[in-house]
């Protein structure tokens, strides 16, 4: 059985993976800084990054390739505006292209990497960043290699810790796995899509992090909006972050009618909590186990401030258990039968793992 969630206040600092760096439970994401699309405009986004200061939390994310370089800069702006660099964890990421046609404009190879870090602390107007992600596995470069790089980048003081953001469990395996066997810095952290709709990290990566003593960082845990409740299925994804060039479309479509089972399910729970389908999806994706910090963004203070009062929602093991149920990604290989199998029937407790 399911414990019950419990309300914690957004300045209840906890660890970030087995590491020292304190963050609080739900970090603000800033995609939205500088975006014209469906972003908010240069002084809105400062009133959220306010409302979210003023709120108790210290965990900024931003990347190097959120509107064009756009979003590191008005964060940088309004963190030295506000004077708050020493209270803030701030962290960037680096992976994807920045310049088509130049291969080395991105991926995780030394080059792009001490570049784009260059270019990341030149917008951000800052000496070192808190938190460097890789923002996305490039399929060529070793872990080995990564590892070296960004061992470096600590020992220089540019970086203070890095994590790995959508990065299959075998390779974030590894790197932690070299790191701890050489005594050298190594990932605190991993950033997944993780919601309600997207539980696929739940057999590979939520493990591998665990065992290796990475926090899982989630990101899009309202699936790009679908789990606010605000579409229906007549609609089609043609406004919002469901809709443009985002990781949304074609096979990754959120339309689906798994999905909208889950959400019919969502908005259930949320009308017998007392909750917005919103709150109850970041209440969900935050009761997970490993899960240390959620990533939420906001286009105005207003959104900001609901998402925010997702950590004032309770639900109860039945809330929790019928959630489960219906967003359930399937049976895995690994399961209790197969352990009780193994052992003839018998039920064996493991060590429980470190985290």
């Amino acid at each position: 059985m399911r414990t019950p969630t419990t309300r914690v206040k957004l300045s209840d600092g906890r660890t970030l993976g087995r590491s020292g760096l304190i963050v609080s439970p739900l970090a603000l994401g800033t995609m939205t800084f500088g975006n014209a699309a469906w972003g908010s405009p240069d002084d809105v986004s400062g009133q959220v990054f306010d409302t979210y200061l003023q709120g108790g939390g210290n965990f900024i994310d931003t990347a190097d390739v959120y509107s064009g370089g756009r979003s590191e800069e008005l964060v940088g702006r309004f963190i030295a505006e506000r004077g708050v660099r020493d209270q803030v964890v701030l962290a960037t990421k680096s992976g994807f292209n920045v310049q088509p046609g130049n291969p080395h404009a991105g991926g995780n190879g030394r080059k792009h990497i001490h570049a784009a870090l260059n270019a990341s602390l030149r917008r951000l107007g800052t000496d070192y960043v808190d938190l460097y992600w890789l923002h996305v596995y490039d399929m060529v470069t070793p872990a080995e290699e990564v590892l070296q790089t960004m061992g470096d980048l600590v020992r220089s003081g540019q970086i203070r810790y890095f994590g790995l953001s959508d990065i299959p469990a075998w390779y974030a395996t590894k790197m932690a796995t070299l790191a701890q066997a050489h005594h050298v810095p190594g990932p605190v952290a991993s950033q997944l899509e993780y919601s309600l709709v997207a539980r696929q990290l739940e057999a590979e990566h939520r493990p591998a992090a665990a065992d290796s003593g990475m926090g899982l960082v989630p990101w899009s845990p309202l699936a790009g909006g679908f789990l606010t409740g605000k579409y229906t299925r007549a609609d089609t994804a043609s406004q919002g972050r469901l809709s443009g060039s985002n990781p949304f479309q074609g096979p990754f479509t959120k339309f689906t009618d798994r999905n909208w089972a889950i959400l019919d399910t969502l908005r259930e729970v949320a009308a017998q909590t007392g909750h917005t389908p919103a709150q109850v999806a970041l209440a969900w994706a935050a009761a997970q186990p490993g899960v240390t910090s959620t990533l939420i963004g906001a286009s105005t203070p207003a959104q900001l401030a609901a998402n925010l009062a997702s950590l004032e929602v309770q639900l109860t093991p039945e809330h929790l258990g019928t959630l489960d149920r219906v967003s359930s990604p399937g049976p895995d290989f690994f399961s209790p039968g197969l352990q009780r199998a193994v052992f003839g029937g018998v039920s064996v407790q493991g060590w429980p793992v470190p985290g």
